[in-house]
């Protein structure tokens, strides 16, 4: 265990950080899922309504550094071809 106060601040502010990305990162998870299985279950307009907050998540997910913005284009492409194709 570290034992001058910077480290020990550093372990708080890392312990915080990453209560916060994984909230983050559970959140665009769980709505890319949403919007898989609408697309899965041929439901459009479901789907229709659910394309542009996970959308939107994603390029926010890019912004807070959870996602990689080459990684998020390919999410953005494939859930609109996806979609595209019912």
């Amino acid at each position: 265990m570290a034992s001058h106060k910077s480290a020990l601040k550093r372990i708080k502010q890392i312990r915080r950080r990453t209560v916060r990305n994984r909230a983050h990162t559970t959140r665009l998870r769980h709505q890319i899922r949403r919007l898989r299985a609408a697309i899965g279950a041929k439901d459009k307009a479901a789907a229709q309504a659910l394309l542009a907050p996970t959308l939107a998540l994603i390029d926010h997910s890019v912004r807070k550094g959870i996602l990689h913005r080459n990684t998020a284009a390919r999410y953005k492409s494939r859930l609109t071809l996806a979609l595209n194709a019912l």
